[in-house]
């Protein structure tokens, strides 16, 4: 029994499995690897959008007029500015083009689609590889369960072979399957985890961008009001 317990490690699991089951392991492996690498990605980047934002609303309502806000010239860097810049464009266009009759409100009109439009692009940027950890978190727990059964299935098929049932027969095959099991739950928990958190960071997001589109819209039907 202790020569047996000595050969049960984790590297010794691994070499002794058999070809599925290590395959399994190591996509469970990977898995995790990538799961990981884009949830500290994901970590990163809702940090600077948080941090870009504040600090883009702070001067979109420090009393400046909607000229004077800096809209980040021709590629502005942060989410805000994008959303901000395509109604500050129009803003300028209808200015320089003259605002009679009907044109403030279709400009008004134009200015909504054209930051829903950019709201739509932010979010698609913003929700980029959250499917990776949506994947790995359902398929993880299945794939380590597959290489469960077939490590079981091999265990079984010793036992039939040498006709043995001692634990130094039984051991390894079962080791093989639960550490299957584990590396699964290993990569799918975090992964979910990780993907409910982004999920709810990613409807925060979006909510503050429309909420952010509709004040431009307010500022702009005021500025508009006042000309009249």
């Amino acid at each position: 029994m202790e020569s047996t317990a000595e050969q049960i490690s984790i590297v010794s699991l691994f070499m002794q499995a058999d070809p599925v089951v290590k395959g399994v392991m190591l996509i469970l492996a990977i898995a995790s690897v990538w799961s990981w690498a884009v949830a500290v990605d994901k970590w990163l980047q809702f940090g600077e959008l948080e941090t870009n934002a504040h600090k883009f609303e702070r001067q979109f309502w420090s009393g400046r007029s909607m000229e004077d806000v800096e809209d980040g010239g021709d590629r502005p860097r942060d989410a805000l500015t994008r959303v901000f810049a395509a109604a500050s464009r129009e803003w300028r266009e209808a200015r320089r083009t003259g605002l009679t009759g009907d044109a403030p409100q279709m400009m008004l009109e134009r200015v909504d689609r054209l930051m829903q439009a950019q709201i739509s692009r932010e979010m698609q940027r913003a929700s980029r590889n959250l499917g990776v950890l949506a994947t790995v978190g359902a398929s993880a727990p299945f794939i380590g369960l597959f290489g469960t059964v077939w490590g079981i299935m091999n265990a079984f098929t010793n036992i039939a072979a040498q006709q043995q049932t001692n634990l130094a027969v039984v051991a390894p095959g079962i080791a093989q399957a639960l550490f299957a099991t584990a590396m699964g739950l290993a990569a799918a928990i975090p992964a979910v985890i990780f993907y409910n958190k982004f999920t709810g960071d990613l409807d925060r997001f979006g909510d503050r961008l429309d909420t952010f589109s509709d004040e431009v819209a307010a500022r702009l039907s005021r500025r508009l009001n006042e000309r009249n």
